[in-house]
């Protein structure tokens, strides 16, 4: 992967970055994101997220100040952006149309990836809720977690 790409980062990315677990390895050897020239991207919508799942986890001191050292070092996209918004449409409108059928996107996957259209990144995810955008809209590249791998570090 070329360490100039411009990422943005779906939530879950963000938590398992943040978890330092076998699938965080996995990502940042298949994308070099902390030798990246061009720090990756999340939208303001990932922030709110990760709050409410540290919230409601009862995340502690340190596992919060990891998240927030992740926060920091990664560049937020904020909605309220003429190209943001008018991505959201446009991508709102296509899933409504698609020629598969309508997907009904939630509305904070509508944002990030309205965020990442914005802002021309490859939206990196581990699942599928944005698949039917790529290629036509936005360039998504879904990582699988390694089956030889596990949830804790080694």
């Amino acid at each position: 992967m070329s360490s100039n790409r411009r990422f943005l980062l779906d939530t879950n990315i963000v938590l398992a970055l943040v978890r330092g677990n076998a699938l965080a390895m996995q990502i940042d050897a298949t994308y070099k994101l902390r030798a990246s020239r061009v720090r990756p991207m999340i939208s303001v919508v990932t922030h709110g997220e990760v709050r409410v799942l540290a919230s409601r986890n009862g995340w502690g001191e340190k596992k919060l100040g990891a998240l927030q050292h992740a926060l920091d070092n990664l560049v937020t996209v904020d909605v309220y952006h003429p190209s943001v918004l008018d991505a959201y449409v446009e991508i709102d409108i296509y899933s409504q149309s698609h020629a598969t059928g309508a997907r009904n996107m939630g509305k904070n996957d509508l944002w990030i990836a309205a965020c990442a259209k914005a802002v021309g990144a490859t939206l990196i995810t581990t699942d599928h809720d944005f698949s039917h955008l790529d290629p036509d809209l936005l360039a998504v590249e879904c990582v699988t977690p390694d089956p030889r791998g596990s949830n804790k570090k080694p």
